[in-house]
């Protein structure tokens, strides 16, 4: 069986791909380990924060400040910082990096505790973050990516503040 020219041009371009495909996906496997800890960002670096919204109320950037409004209107906010708070809490946002961890058999996946919603500048979805607890420890996944992060009770409370801790 012969091949024309053009039939040969065709087997090289696939071949070329296929072997393009498998060294993307290979260089990907080999340059991380999923099993071990890292310490992650929990937003991309020199992200734009536009909005930052909790069950109960919403912070969003007006220029260069802060406001927060209530969700539900007939419910009082549980936490109501002043336009430096709600620039702090945006801030330790930004600037927060937590170490991954693998899932424990006691998180219960459908039962987060609090959640936080974040609309990034130049990102078509927002980011969401779910708080859990497990054990006696607190663990933030991003929703996304599946990024389960360790973080410890001061932490936690720092960056929901309107969630009440028992």
């Amino acid at each position: 069986m012969r091949l024309s020219r053009k039939g040969w041009n065709n087997v090289i371009i696939f071949s070329m791909l296929i072997m393009i495909f498998f060294l993307n996906g290979l260089h990907k496997k080999i340059g991380s380990d999923e099993t071990q800890a890292q310490l992650q960002p929990l937003l991309p670096v020199q992200s734009f924060v536009l909005t930052l919204e909790f069950s109960d109320q919403k912070i969003e950037r007006i220029g260069t400040s802060w406001r927060t409004t209530a969700l539900i209107k007939e419910v009082p906010l549980s936490w109501q910082g002043s336009e430096q708070q709600l620039s702090e809490l945006v801030y330790l946002w930004q600037n927060t990096a937590l170490m991954t961890t693998a899932t424990p058999d006691a998180l219960d996946v459908n039962k987060p505790l609090s959640a936080a919603t974040f609309e990034l500048a130049g990102e078509p979805l927002p980011w969401v973050y779910l708080l859990y607890e497990a054990n006696g420890q607190y663990y933030l996944l991003e929703k996304t990516s599946q990024r389960l992060m360790l973080l410890d009770l001061s932490t936690a409370k720092q960056l929901f503040p309107s969630f009440t801790f028992s």
